[in-house]
C-alpha cells in the first residue's frame, strides 16, 4: 500500500468547488452568502411569506436558494407599512377626521379611524402581499 501525502485542500476539476481536508475527509469549502438585511420579519413580511410558500413556490424556492429572502420579507414589510400610513393620513384627512373630532367626540373619532384603517390595510394587502 502507497503512503501518499494528503494535500489540506483541492479543487474538484469536474464542479470547481474546493475542499478542505478535516482529519480523514475532505469537506467541501462552500458557505452561504449573509443576508443584506437583518432585522425582524412583522405581520406583513410573515403574510407575503405564507402566500409565497402557498401560490408562489418557485419564487419563494428561488429567493430561500439565494439567501434573498429575509431581505425580501424585510422589504414587503417596510413597503406595507409606508403605504398604510401614508393612506391613513390621506383618508383622515379627505374625511375630515381630525384632531378636533377627537377632543370632542372620542368614540366617533375611534370608529372613524378603524374604519380607515381597515380600508388601508384592505387596499395594502390586494396591492402588495397578494401579488
Amino acid at each position: 500500500m502507497e503512503n501518499k501525502e494528503l494535500k489540506e485542500r483541492f479543487i474538484d476539476k469536474k464542479t470547481g468547488i474546493e475542499y478542505i481536508r478535516l482529519g480523514d475527509y475532505y469537506i467541501p469549502n462552500i458557505s452561504i452568502p449573509k443576508a443584506r438585511k437583518t432585522g425582524n420579519i412583522g405581520k406583513y413580511g410573515r403574510l407575503k411569506l405564507n402566500y409565497m410558500k402557498k401560490y408562489k413556490i418557485a419564487e419563494y424556492t428561488e429567493m430561500l436558494l439565494n439567501n434573498e429572502l429575509k431581505s425580501y420579507l424585510l422589504d414587503i414589510e417596510d413597503e406595507c407599512k409606508d403605504k398604510l400610513e401614508l393612506l391613513i393620513k390621506q383618508m383622515a384627512e379627505k374625511e375630515n377626521v381630525t384632531e378636533e373630532l377627537k377632543s370632542n367626540n372620542q368614540l366617533e373619532w375611534v370608529q372613524r379611524m378603524n374604519n380607515i384603517k381597515n380600508r388601508a390595510e384592505e387596499i395594502v394587502l390586494s396591492e402588495i402581499i397578494y401579488l
